[in-house]
């Protein structure tokens, strides 16, 4: 039922967008609107407009190496402007990563996945999109829209043919209509490398507001499906504001808080932006809901030089990685909810160093102290595994 209404409100809002074109191009009173009019139509446009890779081998294709350490770190928002286009990326460890999200989908349903009622239409929109337009159209090698097995072949009537995505690698079929959002947040995952979380706006009390500024919406996570959370549980973040959600991280609220819940509340449809960032954990294993961070506010300096004492005596270099995540941002054209997705990268040290930028990330971890918000040292661990890792960089 929530998917015939996201359709029949697509198909309300093309034809309010044609029906308000044509009116108003014989109307000389309207020229600002038409033009408004035009940058609607561009910011649906692009949401068909993704650019092929037709020769894409995801085989022979190794992952991207990211590497957005530098020698001082500031807490900010680092954004790049990209096309919708390069939302997911495909790459030689997809089966491997596939089978393993599905193995912890399995394993930790309540941990990976949710969905409140409120995000039920944009999680449909976003898998609608996904599977009928985005993955086809993208990697053509890996998906494509076949007709349907289940086609009646008695009636006598023409008939619509039903249609399905084809996923070439594993040989799996998905419908391009899921029966509800958290299924096709389940089958998303089971299909893309990429991990997503849905936000919808709240409109804050009129109580709240300490100044003379116009009220802006804030963000709510309302639905995910996250296979690769990095140090934290995001069942605990689900129905919290921006605010909430990074509650933990030095510094947010004076830094960046306010500046984050302006630019998703200003976020344009159609537009996408794109961010990555690093940090190296003490362990391979990619769902991790903890210790990837140290952040208790009320620990005696006493208590926490023990628990960094304890910590360091299971390091093992072998087992650290430097962990980054590729993570965009944009808004569904329909519902108007925000998308953060991120996919998750692991190197290992020793490739770091191989490669010849063992120092820059040995100068990097140094860089926690440096920068604009010191604490991070301890908030990432630095205090733990830095020692050793830049013992072992510079050797």
């Amino acid at each position: 039922m929530a998917y015939t209404y996201a359709i029949v409100a697509i198909a309300a809002l093309i034809c309010a967008f044609i029906i308000q074109k044509y009116t108003r191009q014989s109307d000389p009173g309207h020229e600002g609107t038409r033009e408004k009019d035009i940058e609607q139509d561009d910011a649906l446009k692009a949401y068909q407009d993704i650019e092929p890779l037709t020769e894409l081998d995801w085989q022979s294709t190794p992952p991207m190496k990211l590497r957005p350490f530098k020698p001082k770190y500031h807490l900010t928002m680092g954004l790049e402007n990209v096309p919708l286009s390069d939302l997911i990326q495909m790459d030689s460890t997809y089966l491997d990563r596939i089978k393993l999200r599905r193995e912890i989908m399995n394993t930790h349903t309540e941990a990976t996945l949710a969905c409140n009622a409120v995000a039920e239409d944009a999680a449909m929109e976003l898998y609608t999109w996904l599977v009928e337009v985005y993955l086809p159209k993208r990697f053509p090698t890996c998906f494509a829209v076949v007709p349907s097995a289940e086609q009646s072949s008695h009636s006598e009537k023409p008939q619509t043919p039903h249609r399905q995505l084809l996923n070439k690698i594993t040989g799996e079929t998905v419908p391009l209509q899921p029966t509800d959002g958290l299924t096709g947040l389940r089958t998303l995952i089971s299909h893309v490398d990429t991990d997503f979380l849905i936000l919808l706006p709240r409109q804050p009390s009129p109580d709240n507001n300490d100044s003379q500024e116009p009220l802006q919406p804030v963000y709510h996570l309302e639905a995910f499906a996250t296979t690769f959370p990095s140090g934290f549980s995001t069942r605990s973040k689900l129905s919290l504001p921006l605010a909430a959600i990074h509650g933990p991280v030095p510094r947010y609220a004076s830094k960046i808080g306010k500046s984050m819940d302006r630019f998703f509340a200003r976020m344009e449809t159609g537009k996408m932006v794109r961010r990555a960032n690093w940090t190296i954990t003490t362990t391979p294993d990619l769902f991790t809901q903890s210790g990837t961070h140290m952040s208790d506010p009320d620990a005696t300096p006493e208590q926490q030089a023990e628990a960094i004492a304890q910590q360091q005596q299971d390091l093992d270099i072998s087992s650290m990685r430097l962990r980054t995540e590729l993570q965009t941002l944009h808004r569904l054209p329909v519902t108007g909810a925000l998308v953060f997705a991120f996919k998750t990268y692991q190197y290992t040290l020793e490739e770091v160093k191989a490669e010849g930028n063992g120092e820059a990330l040995a100068e990097a971890t140094e860089g926690f102290l440096k920068g604009s918000v010191p604490e991070m040292e301890v908030y990432k661990r630095v205090a733990v595994w830095g020692g050793k890792v830049r013992e072992y960089l510079r050797s």
